[in-house]
Formats: structure tokens, sequence, C-alpha cells
């Protein structure tokens, strides 16, 4: 069974060495993941966006417990016509559904590790970070489906081919989430910034989520007093 975007995106997060999620993706990740779980929801023909709103267009079920909690979330958000005197209800953007589910990042997160395991790509480890607080750490078991998703995405970055949209949605949540630096060297980086932006913008729904996840970090850069 192929891995969902929530789940490839955590594996680029992880440091495979020490388990936990890379300092480099430490403020983006609540948000990227998130993200990812609306676009899986895309790519599965349950939800669709425009620069004004996300709205559900089928409200099957997709048989993934984290999609389907998710999606019932969404469907459940009144946007049907109001009743006499009763107000509007506002359509929500992408940016609104990425804030709203990035409150409960880390809950997510924790079925996304547990599915990891399940399958044997990750372990779960108990520890004490300094010594004194109890955390869960993954390291890695089996590589491959990392590599695989890094090979994927390095293929459609130094080709000319047009991506698949699951490949085009990945790399405009890396990019939105900063993780790019984790995956190439600077100046190989630099080469293909052009490229990457032009895979990442290819989508409506990879710009309106790639959008929002940046414009989220810079007002969280704009109120983050400066030490």
């Amino acid at each position: 069974m192929p891995l969902t975007l929530p789940e490839e995106l955590l594996l680029l997060m992880l440091d495979d060495k020490t388990g936990r999620l890379n300092e480099a993706a430490g403020p983006a990740s609540n948000y990227a993941i998130a993200a990812a779980i609306l676009a899986e929801l895309a790519l599965q023909d349950r939800v669709d966006s425009d620069p004004q709103r996300m709205f559900v267009t089928n409200r099957s079920a997709t048989g993934d417990s984290l999609l389907d909690s998710v999606l019932a979330r969404m469907t459940a958000e009144p946007t049907d016509a109001p009743q006499r005197g009763e107000p509007a209800a506002q359509p929500h953007t992408s940016r609104w559904w990425i804030e709203v589910l990035a409150r409960d990042a880390d809950g997510y997160r924790d079925q996304l590790f547990a599915r990891l395991v399940q399958r044997g790509i990750l372990r779960e480890e108990q520890g004490r970070f300094l010594w004194i607080f109890p955390e869960r750490r993954y390291p890695v078991i089996s590589d491959k489906e990392e590599r695989e998703v890094k090979a994927r995405l390095m293929g459609v970055i130094f080709q000319d081919e047009i991506p698949e949209p699951r490949d085009a949605l990945l790399i405009g949540l890396v990019r939105a989430a900063g993780l790019l630096p984790l995956l190439l060297a600077p100046d190989a980086l630099d080469a293909a910034q052009p490229r990457i932006d032009a895979v990442a913008n290819l989508e409506e729904l990879s710009r309106s989520l790639g959008n929002a996840v940046r414009d989220i970090f810079v007002e969280m850069a704009r109120y983050t007093p400066m030490m």
C-alpha cells in the first residue's frame, strides 16, 4: 500500500539518526502536516480549492481513519444557505483550514508515526530529553520508502517532464515548509530553484496551500520578539 502525502512528508522531516523531527522542520511541521492532509484529500477527490475557499466535493469515506476524521470535520462545517434572519456562513480558505487543523497536529503526527511503526518503517523508542523530559523517538528501520520518496522528487526536480499531481503537491509542501535544504546542497538548491518553483506552482491547490503556509510563517516572524 503506497504511503500517503502526510506519511511521506513526515519521513522527510525526520532525522534518521536521532529519530526526532529535524530542527529545520520544527516551526513548519504543524502547518505542513495539516496542509499535507488537505492535499491528500484533494488527490483522493474529496476536496478542492480556489483562492477564496476550500470545499468538500465528495463526502464518501476514503477508508483512511485520519483522512476521514478530517473530511467529517470539514463536512460538518456550515456552508449551506442560511435560514431567514440568520447570518450567511463564510467560506473558509485553505489558510483557515491549515491553521485550524494545525492545532491538532500532535495528534495527527502520533497517528502517522503509529502507522509507520506498524508497517516496519520506523520503531518507537522511549527516552529522555536532557535526561529529564520523557520523549518518544522514531529511528528508521527501513529507509527504502524514504529513499524512494527522495528519488522520486529528485527525478522531478532534475528533469523537464510534467510531474504527477502528487509529486507537484509534495514539492510545493516541501518548499513551503522550508525543507528543501534537507534534500539538496546549497549550490544544487540554488541551481534547481527555478524548476522547483515552476513545479510547485503547477497545481492550483499547491499554490493555494503553499502560499497559505508561507503567509503564516511571515506573520509568525513578524510577531516574534527579536532576541
